[in-house]
């Protein structure tokens, strides 16, 4: 338990004038996760506590000097380009990977910063990223860590063709769902511990 972080996390939002649950829409968390940072009982990683320090207007150096890194839970990242599906599609991960750290982007090259900053064991991506390309963001990000899982995600399963001529694991229609969500963690490459109710 890091009390300190935990208090001052509650203090800076609380100065800003946000709930928990408008401060998790602005990171694209759930607001679950906040509660659990504002109580101790999960660290931010370095990204998230970058993204954190920009909501809430303060240094980063001050935030992550207050800040132990956690290796024990593995990073998940969700990029979508509609914010409505990455809300709700980080609900679906967090409620299925409770020990896993979800965070979710809508630009991927902020996805890229991410996965650079920290090792990513699952990346969910849609396919159809505004002018970017889901295809395209998986070479990039298995370039940087080749043991991560990529999971394409698409309301369009004429897409699945295109999708597995990459070294992706699996596809998911969207929206996502915990079951559909449970049945592709079984098929990853490159299992991790995720805290849920089936392991």
């Amino acid at each position: 338990m890091n009390a300190i972080f935990a208090e001052t996390l509650r203090k800076l939002r609380s100065e800003k004038g946000l709930s928990q649950k408008q401060l998790g829409r602005q990171m694209f968390v759930n607001h679950s996760t906040v509660a659990r940072w504002e109580n101790g009982s999960r660290l931010p990683d370095a990204g998230m506590i970058i993204r954190l320090s920009k909501c809430l207007g303060v240094d980063a150096n001050t935030l992550l000097q207050l800040a132990a890194r956690s290796d024990e839970s593995p990073n998940v990242i969700l990029v979508d380009d509609s914010s409505v599906i990455l809300s709700d599609g980080v609900a679906v991960l967090e409620e299925v990977m409770p020990n896993a750290t979800i965070t979710g982007f809508i630009w991927p090259l902020e996805a890229l910063e991410y996965a650079r900053m920290n090792p990513v064991a699952l990346a969910v991506l849609d396919i159809e990223l505004g002018a970017a390309s889901g295809l395209d963001l998986c070479g990039r990000l298995l370039e940087i860590n080749p043991r991560t899982n990529i999971v394409f995600l698409t309301a369009y399963a004429d897409y699945s063709l295109d999708a597995w001529k990459t070294e992706a694991v699996g596809f998911l229609l969207k929206p996502l769902t915990p079951g559909d969500v449970r049945e592709q963690l079984k098929k990853l490459r490159y299992p991790f511990s995720t805290g849920g109710a089936d392991e």
